[in-house]
């Protein structure tokens, strides 16, 4: 007998470790997480399906006790827990879990709320219509090979011979030892006629296949935003796909109260726990996280889902609804991974593997039945060759098995006399008295040649694949026509991203430079009207060496461009400002963008979209203009674009928008104004890194102040003014306007109608615009208004006022206005803004779709060119009969 120590058998750790974990992997891949890719089953779902058939529970059976199930696949099949079984044969029969469930239940099989089950011994099952027809149809045929179970009492199915690409319509997820599976449910019929598709052209790729299978169709419903996520997971087996619930927008009355804004959401995106959401949605509202939302409840019964959001008063819809999509899990990514096992090995599959693999299967299957098949018919027909034989030896036969001693001779004489096989002749040794009548033979004889004509069709078919790939088309069209339902999934093709604009109301904002450099955004509904020549409200606080520089208003959602002194171009959107109150000092510029300490913000402006046809006309400091297409600014990169080329010791002061049809009226420091046309003939479009043009003549002490633009409309109207000899009467009052806004330093200001500002040619010294009471007075602004619109003004000390147009009275040129704004003795108006109106839905809601984000960065700045030689050729002086309103000396 030998010793214990003669039993160990030394081995290396390392080896021993490597090997054990990884046939402990190998068995939780295959034999626990990963589906089947040819059934789309884990083998617990496989063993509870097929321990269901063969109890019986078909649909049209009674119902049994999900116990009893779980009871057959323990004690048969699977070798765990009674918990693991019924949780998976559960989520067979949920609704929501399975795009179609392949089991029946009857009683709590839990909900979308994630309530969990009754127990086992209370809930009855039996298999769906669709799991008999489409997965365990002809499994008797030995269409699939069988395996012993755990203690190799019973023999189970290694695979089901599923007529349906069941992996694709359910889906699958599971985790196994490095490495994971998350497959989306998708449509049934879709699915089937992507099959179809490629049966018919097996040269498809997954793109092409994808006008069959657009893409994942959830039980749950919702919405998918975007391709790109499906594009990527069927073309490399991974990808993220967006899925976003699905709510609407209504006005109710609630409880007597005013018509309130309600969200009504009906549908979650797929696995979301909907009393987990609504739990995260009250959560985020009591923390401050969610504005808008005044009251949440959940309205859902037997009849669908409906989860009630109401709104505050003041609260913007889209903007609320934007940010459940953005903060909660109304919108939630679905992660694809289309992992499964192919011959016994996990494969990352495409959308064309995945029905590539269903095609060889079912081919594999159909062969193998109908071999079945043809067996079991030359089997039959071999017998009844035997009785055919007996017939027509009638007499004989029976001869020869009565004077048999007993049945083995009796057998041996029928082999030896008629050359029957031992089969035939035991077959005629059982045969009934009854079967010997004329009929019966008939009946035999008739049953040969349909045998005949069977066995020949099917070694047809065994011969013939394109027979065969037409026996699965018939199939799944069947299969397809009694279980197939219409999509659930709506398939959104906008953007699936929600950039920070769309999580923000489009409101009308005014921002705030000053000359140290602080902005700061304010909305437009802080300052109220107030009457002519009050004193206003303060609008910053600044410090005493500090004044009011850019006073612009825009929409929260607008680009805002800031153009320096040394003619370089910076990008913000109007959300991206920091919101300050009315007497906050701002935030440093310089924070956000990143301008230079030698270069200051001359010119501000607000764009809602770069459109092909307007431009942006740019004056200098020293009288220079040009005009450069808006689309050139669309893209400028964090550290700025250069907008124009200067000349030594020149400046860019003021930038403004126009269109080729468009006039310019540049006013200066001591009231002069000229106005002209901005198309080709006065302004030539220019690139960026260009000098430009003279604007304008000045007086010796004199410098420019402002420009505005006026619309082909406008000018339309004064060029017909001019014609009639009603452009210089200095008593037109332009009741309807639009009007030049004309504003002093000291306060002062009128309304002049623009038919009083003739159009001359560039580079002329213009016109008076207002004459001054003070001889310290000059112009500050020089705007064009409309009835409709509000005027902004800021004095050097930050109060700012906001007044109606009609309440400034309409004037003469020469006229030296009313007073609009009541200052004190050491204070001065700065800079004059004009609210546009807007009409009453813009302002309700923003724009449903999500806008386009912050732009990116594009390639280096050009280099600054010199000015071309026809382009830096001066105009020659307008005429100087046209600059007869200019003050003597």
């Amino acid at each position: 007998m030998s010793s214990p120590q003669e039993r160990i058998v030394p081995t290396d750790l390392r080896n021993e470790m490597s090997r054990s974990y990884l046939e402990y992997a190998m068995s939780v891949i295959v034999g626990r997480a990963l589906p089947d890719a040819r059934d789309g089953l884990k083998p617990v779902h496989r063993r509870i399906l097929y321990a269901m058939h063969e109890l019986g529970l078909t649909a049209d059976r009674p119902f049994r006790k999900c116990a009893r199930v779980v009871g057959e696949v323990l004690g048969k099949y699977h070798p765990h827990g009674d918990t693991a079984v019924y949780d998976a044969l559960v989520r067979m029969a949920q609704d929501f879990s399975m795009r179609h469930p392949l089991i029946n239940g009857h009683g709590n099989f839990g909900s979308i709320d994630n309530d969990p089950p009754a127990a086992m011994r209370y809930t009855e099952s039996r298999l769906q219509a669709l799991t008999g027809d489409a997965l365990l149809q002809d499994i008797e045929a030995e269409t699939v090979d069988f395996a012993d179970n755990f203690d190799g009492s019973q023999q189970e199915p290694v695979v089901l011979p599923a007529r349906i690409p069941q992996l694709l319509i359910n889906g699958s997820s599971g985790i196994a030892v490095g490495m994971a599976t998350n497959i989306p449910p998708h449509n049934l019929g879709e699915v089937i006629d992507g099959a179809i598709a490629l049966i018919d052209n097996p040269d498809l790729t997954s793109i092409e296949l994808m006008a069959y299978v657009p893409g994942p169709d959830f039980p749950t419903g919702a919405q998918i935003m975007g391709s790109q996520g499906i594009r990527d997971a069927y073309t490399t087996g991974r990808g993220s796909v967006t899925m976003r619930g699905v709510a609407s927008i209504e006005t109710q009355a609630i409880r007597g109260r005013p018509d309130r804004e309600t969200i009504i959401i009906t549908e979650l995106p797929y696995q979301t726990n909907k009393a987990a959401m609504i739990e995260r949605i009250a959560d985020m509202v009591n923390e401050r996280r969610l504005e808008g939302i005044s009251d949440l409840r959940d309205e859902s019964d037997r009849d669908g889902m409906r989860i009630v959001i109401e709104l505050k008063r003041d609260a913007y819809p889209r903007v609320v609804l934007n940010n459940l999509y953005k903060q909660t899990p109304l919108q939630n990514n679905f992660g694809v991974n289309m992992l499964a096992l192919v011959n016994g090995e996990p494969q990352l599959l495409t959308l064309r593997d995945f029905l590539q693999v269903f095609i060889d299967f079912r081919i594999e299957t159909i062969t193998r039945r109908t071999r079945y098949q043809l067996r079991k018919a030359q089997e039959r027909d071999h017998l009844l060759q035997g009785y055919l034989i007996a017939l027509d030896n009638l007499d004989g036969v029976i001869a020869l098995i009565r004077g048999s001693a007993d049945a083995a001779s009796a057998k041996a004489e029928l082999v030896e006399s008629y050359g029957l096989s031992e089969t035939q002749a035991d077959a005629i040794l059982q045969m009934q008295l009854r079967r010997l009548t004329a009929l019966e033979a008939e009946k035999i004889q008739q049953e040969h040649e349909d045998l005949m004509l069977k066995i020949a069709d099917l070694e047809d078919i065994l011969a013939n694949r394109e027979r065969i790939l037409t026996i699965i088309k018939e199939e799944i069209t069947q299969i397809r026509a009694a279980h197939a339902n219409d999509r659930r999934t709506v398939l959104e093709q906008g953007e699936n991203d929600l950039s920070d604009i769309s999580l923000i109301a489009n409101e009308q904002v005014a921002i705030l430079v000053t000359e140290q450099g602080y902005i700061k955004r304010m909305l437009v509904d802080t300052f109220e009207a107030q009457n002519r020549a009050t004193r206003g409200k303060s609008g910053t606080r600044m410090k005493d060496d500090d004044g009011i520089e850019h006073f612009i208003t825009c929409c929260t959602h607008d680009h805002v461009l800031f153009f320096t002194d040394r003619g370089v171009a910076y990008s913000l959107r109007a959300y991206q400002i920091p919101e300050s109150s009315r007497t906050a000092k701002g935030y440093p510029l310089v924070q956000m963008l990143p301008i230079p300490k030698e270069e200051k913000v001359t010119s501000v402006i607000g764009v809602s979209e770069f459109s092909e046809d307007e431009y942006l006309v740019m004056l200098t400091q020293g009288g220079f203009v040009k005009k450069t297409a808006l689309s050139a600014f669309n893209r400028i990169r964090t550290n700025g674009l250069i907008a124009i080329s200067l000349e030594a010791g020149d400046q860019l002061r003021w930038v403004r928008l126009a269109r080729a049809e468009d006039s310019i009226l540049i006013g200066s420091q001591r009231g002069m104004t000229i106005h002209f046309k901005t198309d080709h003939n006065q302004l030539r479009p220019l690139g960026r890194p260009t000098k430009g043009v003279r604007a304008m003549s000045l007086r010796e002490g004199d410098r420019l102040i402002s420009m505005d633009i006026l619309s082909s409309q406008i000018v339309a109207a004064i060029e017909e003014a001019t014609a009639s000899g009603e452009a210089d009467d200095d008593t037109a009052n332009g009741d309807q306007g639009p009007w030049v806004l004309v504003v002093s330093a000291g306060g002062l200001g009128k309304r002049v109608p623009v038919a009083n500002f003739r159009l001359q040619n560039r580079a002329g010294m213009g016109l008076v615009a207002m004459k001054f009471r003070k001889a310290a007075d000059e112009l500050v602004a020089l705007r064009i208004a409309e009835i409709e619109d509000e005027l902004m003004i800021v004095s050097s000390r930050g109060i700012i006022m906001r007044q109606s147009i009609d309440a400034i009275s309409i004037q003469s040129r020469m006229a030296t206005g009313v007073q609009l704004q009541r200052l004190d003795d050491d204070d001065a108006i700065a800079a004059v803004a004009l609210v546009p109106h807007l009409e009453e839905e813009e302002e309700e809601l923003p724009p449903d779709d999500v806008a386009e984000a912050i732009t990116d960065t594009v390639a280096e700045a050009e280099a600054v060119t010199t000015l071309d030689e026809d382009l830096a050729e001066e105009d020659p002086i307008a005429d100087p009969a046209e600059s007869e309103d200019a003050p003597e000396g």
